[in-house]
C-alpha cells in the first residue's frame, strides 16, 4: 500500500494536474546545454517530418499508431513502491508501456529500468482475461497462457512484451501524488527504434480503451487538457490536466466536435472547413482518408501542421505574399516558405483556422518558427499524398486545448501558457 499517495476517488468532480515537460527544456534529462536553440529546433523538425511519414495510411488490421518521438514528456511512477519513469505523452496512440527488466532486446536506456519483481502490485494478465483484449489485434499468448502485446510504429519502432496490471502514480502540482491501481500496462522486453536513451516508454492518451484516460475512470471524467509553452530555451513546463481541472471554459473558448471512426479509433479526428489569410478564405479539402466526416487529426506530439499538398501551396503562398520580408532558403532544408529577418517581431496577416463550429485565430508563434538567427519559416508542410493531415503542436502553442471524450469535443482557449 502506498502510504504517501492519494488513490483516485470515484468522484466526477475530482481533478488534478501534472507537469508536461518539453524534451528540450532544462528540466528534461534530454537537455543538452552545448546545443543552441536552433540546433534543438532543427532536431525537432526532423522528428516531425519523420512522424509525417509514420502516419501514412496503413492497413486497417495493423491499427495505425505513431510515435511522437518525445516532443513532450510526462513523469509517472509504476508499481509499489512507486518507481519513477519519464515517458512520451502521446495523444496519437493508446497503450501505456515501458521497458522493464529483464530486457535482452531493448534499446539503450540510461535511466534506471523498472523491475516488476520488486513491485507488490504487479500482476500478469492471463490470455483468458477480458483485459487481454486491450493489447489489440497483435496480442499473443506465451507458453504459460500469459497475455503478451506487440506494437509496431510507422517509423519502424516497436515494442513487445508482457501485458500486466500495476499501480500508476502521478505527481501533481498540489504536491500530493495520485495513484491509480490496476492500470493495464505493457512491460517491454524487446523494444527498438527512434526512442531516446532517457525515455522509458510511452503514455498513450489516445481514444482507445487501452489509453490512460479511460483507464483512470471517473477520476478523469473522460477529460484532459494541456497548455503548451513555446519551443525554445524557456525552463517553463506545460500542464497536463485531468478531470475537473481539465475543463476549458471562459471568454474566448470555442469547441469543435470529435468525429468517430471505427477505422481510426485511436485518433482525435476533427473537421477543418477552411483556413483564412487576412480577409481571404481558403476552403479545406473535404475528402479525407479518415473516412469519418473529418479531414485532420490533432496531436500534441507532432511539431509541424501537415496539410494537403495543393491546399498547402495555395495557403502558404497567400501568407508569403502578405508579409514584407525577403524570401530565403531554410538552412536545414526542411521547410519551404522561409524569410530573412533578424527578430521575431514583424508584421503578419491574420490567420484563422475555421474548424467545424470553432474559429481559432492563430498568433505569430503559431504560424512562424525561427529556424536560425536570421531565418523564419512557416510552421506548415505539405503531405506526401497519402499522409493524414495533422494539426501540430506549434499551432497549439499558447492555447489551452481540452479533450472531452464524453461529449466528443475539443476546445481551444487563448492563454499565456508560460504564466500558468
Amino acid at each position: 500500500m502506498i502510504s504517501s499517495a492519494v488513490f483516485a476517488a470515484a468522484n466526477r468532480e475530482y481533478g488534478f494536474s501534472v507537469e508536461m515537460i518539453h524534451r528540450d527544456s532544462p528540466k528534461s534529462p534530454m537537455y543538452n546545454p552545448s546545443e543552441t536553440h536552433y540546433h534543438r529546433l532543427a532536431n525537432t523538425l526532423r522528428r516531425s517530418i519523420l512522424l509525417n511519414k509514420a502516419v501514412a495510411l496503413l492497413d486497417t488490421a495493423e491499427a495505425p499508431m505513431f510515435n511522437d518521438r518525445g516532443e513532450y514528456l510526462v513523469e509517472v511512477s509504476l508499481g509499489t513502491p512507486p518507481f519513477p519513469i519519464l515517458a512520451i505523452a502521446d495523444t496519437g496512440s493508446d497503450l501505456v508501456w515501458t521497458q522493464c527488466q529483464p530486457c535482452p532486446k531493448c534499446y539503450e536506456q540510461t535511466a534506471p529500468m523498472f523491475d516488476p519483481s520488486k513491485s507488490s502490485t504487479y500482476k500478469i494478465i492471463s490470455c483468458s482475461s477480458p483485459s487481454c483484449a486491450l493489447a489489440g489485434q497483435e496480442r499473443s499468448c506465451s507458453d504459460r497462457s500469459e497475455c503478451q502485446y506487440s506494437i509496431s510504429y510507422g517509423d519502424g519502432s516497436h515494442s513487445n512484451g508482457d501485458f500486466a496490471v500495476d499501480t500508476v502514480t502521478m505527481g501533481s502540482t498540489s504536491g500530493r501524488p495520485v495513484a491509480f491501481p490496476r492500470i493495464v500496462v505493457g512491460w517491454g522486453h524487446d523494444s527498438a527504434g527512434t526512442f531516446s536513451t532517457n525515455v522509458s516508454g510511452i503514455v498513450g492518451l489516445g481514444r482507445g480503451p487501452a489509453s490512460l484516460v479511460p483507464q483512470m475512470g471517473a477520476a478523469s471524467g473522460g477529460k484532459f487538457s494541456y497548455c503548451l509553452t513555446p519551443i525554445g530555451d524557456s525552463a517553463e513546463s506545460s500542464k497536463l490536466n485531468f478531470g475537473s481541472n481539465a475543463q476549458v471554459v471562459g471568454p474566448g473558448t470555442v469547441s469543435t466536435p470529435i468525429k468517430t471512426s471505427d477505422r481510426f479509433d485511436s485518433y482525435y479526428s476533427l473537421n477543418i472547413e477552411a483556413m483564412s489569410v487576412g480577409g481571404k478564405r481558403f476552403e479545406f479539402p473535404a475528402a479525407s482518408a479518415l473516412g469519418d466526416g473529418s479531414n485532420v487529426i490533432i496531436d500534441s506530439g507532432t511539431t509541424l501542421t501537415i496539410l494537403p499538398t495543393e491546399f498547402y501551396s495555395t495557403f502558404a503562398t497567400a501568407i508569403s505574399n502578405s508579409i514584407r520580408l525577403e524570401r530565403t532558403e531554410d538552412p536545414n532544408q526542411f521547410l519551404d516558405f522561409c524569410f530573412k529577418t533578424t527578430n521575431f517581431d514583424f508584421e503578419v496577416p491574420s490567420v484563422t483556422v475555421h474548424f467545424e463550429g470553432a474559429d481559432v485565430p492563430l498568433h505569430r508563434e503559431n504560424v512562424f518558427v525561427m529556424v536560425a538567427e536570421n531565418v523564419v519559416c512557416l510552421a506548415f508542410r505539405g503531405g506526401d499524398g497519402q499522409s493524414i493531415s495533422i494539426y501540430g503542436n506549434i499551432a497549439q502553442i499558447n492555447f489551452i486545448v481540452g479533450y472531452d471524450v464524453t461529449r466528443n469535443s475539443v476546445s481551444f482557449k487563448p492563454a499565456d501558457c508560460s504564466a500558468m
